[in-house]
């Protein structure tokens, strides 16, 4: 059974960079990334392969994620690990902070709402389960693409045509979104103030897994008048001690 321990290790690690790549990879530029002798990395794809989870593309001569890879991610969504894991530590953050908080995931260009924890007497919000706002222009979003690699980021946002705008404010040039995303970095939080609803702002932070890779992002929102900068600054501090809290629990031990 140990024999066969690096083997599983290459062939999981094989299937993370896939899953992470937006387009299908070479065998030669797998076997670079992973400093792995391509012998093995053909091996490895071609039993990948076989068993659906990746799929050959021969006349680009790339790899790509399979149909198996789909349905484990599938089963994986059905048994919503980190919804289950973040709900009650949300509904803490809600009650802490005074004011809604939400979980979302990077789904391309955007991100997903998929836990939302409301409370009494706040303002309405457009963010709910199941809602999608541009990643560009929300807190959570930012925090997202604050963690991913710089090649990825670009690969999100290849023009200027990938930006949108809800109010006519928010980045609108890769060049922009970097210079927010190095400030989201060096402060340790993202910020947005009104580029989703006017009157509002919300700070968030990056829910990382075992590798480091933002898995989801906490985001509070809150009314811009009454929120002074200290005030703000406590609630920057409880969002990210409740992404740190679920990064745990995912695994993460940065």
């Amino acid at each position: 059974m140990a024999t066969n321990a690096p083997a599983a290790a290459h062939a999981l690690a094989i299937l993370t960079l896939l899953a992470r790549r937006p387009t299908p990879v070479s065998a030669a530029a797998i076997a670079r990334d992973l400093g792995l002798p391509r012998s093995s990395t053909y091996h490895l794809l071609a039993v990948l392969v076989e068993q659906g989870y990746a799929v050959h593309l021969p006349e680009e001569r790339r790899y790509g994620l399979g149909v198996a890879a789909f349905e484990l991610g599938f089963a994986y969504t059905r048994q919503a690990p980190l919804e289950r894991i973040a709900r009650p530590r949300l509904s803490r953050l809600a009650d802490a902070a005074g004011h809604s908080a939400h979980l979302a995931v990077l789904h391309g260009r955007d991100v997903l709402y998929v836990v939302e924890e409301r409370v009494a007497g706040r303002p309405s919000l457009v963010t709910d389960v199941g809602v999608r706002l541009p990643a560009s222009l929300t807190a959570s979003g930012l925090a997202l693409l604050a963690a991913l690699p710089p090649a990825q980021v670009r690969a999100l946002f290849p023009s200027v045509d990938a930006f949108v705008q809800r109010h006519g404010v928010g980045p609108t040039s890769l060049s922009q979104l970097r210079r927010e995303l190095s400030a989201t970095r060096q402060r340790g939080y993202a910020v947005e103030d009104g580029q989703v609803t006017p009157g509002l702002a919300s700070v968030g932070a990056a829910v990382l897994d075992h590798t480091g890779h933002p898995d989801a992002a906490v985001a509070v929102t809150y009314p811009l008048e009454g929120v002074d900068d200290a005030a703000r600054a406590q609630l920057a501090v409880l969002v990210r001690a409740c992404a740190a809290e679920i990064s745990v629990r995912l695994g993460h031990r940065g």
